[in-house]
């Protein structure tokens, strides 16, 4: 357990294991005890960082900068643990830092694994046609229906209610978030940073639609695009094993990098 200081505020964040290292970075609706389905596998392996986005959590954002500062923020977490390089895994939110910190620091990026998520980078026509539709069908839909699946929200009613616990400890959330993941890398950036990249996506995901990420893989030159029958927008969450197993697969690929 640690905290560094960032600009307006502190990061907590936490590490364990041994090994390459491995960063997750959590969505709105979580924090860095989210991740406690991958923590015991992860850190048996890996070197295994998690971390609360400032308002999150543990953090703080006295400035309330919010988004405008995540990438800074992921800078500061592995400049105070001294690791040059890491694996990154984002969830929605946290998609957005991590696709971010790719572009602007790739040589500090051996690995790129978005999960559920189109933050931080711009969406091409056909990508933007899926999204706008995502978000008018959207609008409406509770915090839980909006995060999680119906197999898991309708199916195992006390999962959901440790889900809403777990994000009760946030200060924020998508109703006073502030600030923007600023700029937006196009496409053609990320995938010029040369880092292997993964999007993984619940097949039921309403908030980022299976055919967008699907879509949006094509327009990254080299990306792999997995989707994940019966999970909703928190793939990590209800299907841990097998998203476990996907991504541990993908970071135990060779790559020429």
């Amino acid at each position: 357990m640690a905290v560094v200081k960032v600009r307006d505020g502190e990061i907590y964040y936490e590490v364990a294991g041994e090994g390459a290292p491995i960063v997750f970075a959590h969505g709105v609706g979580g924090n860095h005890t989210i991740w406690f389905q991958q923590l015991p596998e992860f850190s048996s392996q890996f070197r295994t960082i998690t971390f609360d986005h400032r308002g999150f959590g543990n953090s703080v954002d006295r400035g309330g900068h919010g988004r405008s500062e995540f990438v800074a923020d992921l800078k500061a977490v592995l400049d105070d643990i001294g690791l040059a390089r890491v694996s990154l895994v984002g969830q929605s939110m946290g998609g957005g830092t991590c696709i971010g910190f790719t572009c602007r620091y790739p040589d500090r990026v051996s690995k790129l694994v978005v999960c559920d998520s189109l933050h931080g980078i711009q969406e091409p026509r056909p990508v933007k046609e899926l999204m706008d539709q995502a978000r008018i069908e959207t609008a409406h839909l509770t915090q839980l229906e909006r995060v999680l699946g119906a197999r898991v929200r309708l199916g195992d009613p006390l999962r959901a209610l440790l889900y809403s616990q777990l994000n009760s400890f946030n200060q924020t959330n998508r109703h006073n978030l502030k600030g923007q993941f600023d700029p937006l890398f196009s496409p053609d950036e990320l995938a010029s940073t040369g880092v292997p990249t993964l999007f993984l996506v619940g097949q039921s995901d309403v908030l980022f639609p299976a055919a967008a990420v699907r879509e949006m893989s094509k327009h990254v030159q080299g990306a792999e695009f997995i989707e994940v029958a019966g999970s909703g927008h928190s793939v990590f969450f209800e299907d841990p094993a097998t998203f476990n197993s996907v991504v541990m697969s993908f970071l135990s690929q060779k790559s020429a990098i």
